[in-house]
């Protein structure tokens, strides 16, 4: 078998799995979001008997969903700003500054992502009644996921850090160069993908996170998740879950596609020092 025959297997492949694991479960979900409530969509038909839009309808005016999504993309934007702004000192410190121990604590930052959610959201729910934060619920999820997902930025933020060039630094320096414009011209180039990065990964984990949403903010708050558990765990109303699966998804998908231009646009030659 030569070379490019067994490219072209392989490219099959790799296109079937792709199939499988990602255009059937959307085709799924789109299909069941359009399931009309008048002929019910049974195992013995391929495509719904009847479809419409009423599900989507039915859901924007007669659900919650309408203040989850508000909820949802009020929180979590918050909560990837301030993640980041946590997580810059400590990104900095194990990025920049040599210490004994130092690839041991960045191990150690990433250990609170092993925890399990809602061991995590008990311990969260009993701090924020002694802080007094649970009367505020948007608040205290806001700090919750803020802490959570912190792990997350640092890390690629210590990554990005370690990718700036010190004879940039210094060159900025003995030009005279003051601390604001060291950072513009020698830290920024080199920290923009991955603070573009950061904010997202850490955008989607809040946004796609029930755990802490739902122990913290029940019966108040709600977002997304906690709408989508409502109708497929509590009633199991397939059509939708469906509906929410698709609004919780595909906005997160446009992100991952924004974030990939804006990677491929950033100039390597600037955070390199090669241009």
């Amino acid at each position: 078998m030569s070379a490019q025959h067994l490219n072209q297997i392989l490219l099959v492949l790799l296109v079937s799995l792709t199939a499988i694991w990602l255009i059937v479960p959307f085709s799924m979900a789109i299909l069941w979001s359009l399931v009309d409530p008048a002929e019910p969509w049974t195992a013995d038909k391929l495509v719904p008997p009847v479809m419409s839009f009423y599900r989507w309808q039915d859901m924007w005016e007669n659900s919650s969903l309408q203040t989850a999504l508000v909820n949802s993309y009020l929180l979590a934007p918050s909560a990837a700003i301030a993640a980041l702004a946590l997580a810059m000192p400590t990104a900095f410190a194990l990025g920049r500054i040599r210490f004994p121990g130092r690839e041991v604590c960045k191990i150690l930052a990433l250990l609170p992502l092993i925890v399990p959610p809602f061991v995590t959201s008990i311990f969260f729910t009993s701090m924020l009644y002694q802080l007094g934060l649970h009367t505020w619920r948007f608040g205290a999820i806001l700090f919750a996921h803020a802490i959570v997902f912190m792990p997350y930025a640092i890390r690629i933020m210590t990554v990005s850090f370690e990718q700036v060039r010190s004879d940039h630094i210094d060159a900025a320096r003995d030009l005279g160069a003051s601390a604001w414009a060291r950072w513009k011209v020698a830290y920024l180039p080199a920290l923009k993908p991955g603070i573009f990065a950061s904010l997202l990964i850490v955008f989607i984990q809040s946004i796609e996170e029930f755990a802490l949403a739902f122990i913290v903010g029940s019966p108040d708050f709600t977002t997304i998740p906690t709408l989508l558990y409502g109708t497929l765990g509590q009633d199991f109303v397939r059509p939708n879950a469906a509906v929410l699966s698709l609004i919780l998804v595909v906005p997160n998908v446009i992100l991952m596609l924004i974030l990939e231009r804006l990677l491929k646009s950033a100039n390597p030659a600037l955070s390199s020092g090669k241009g």
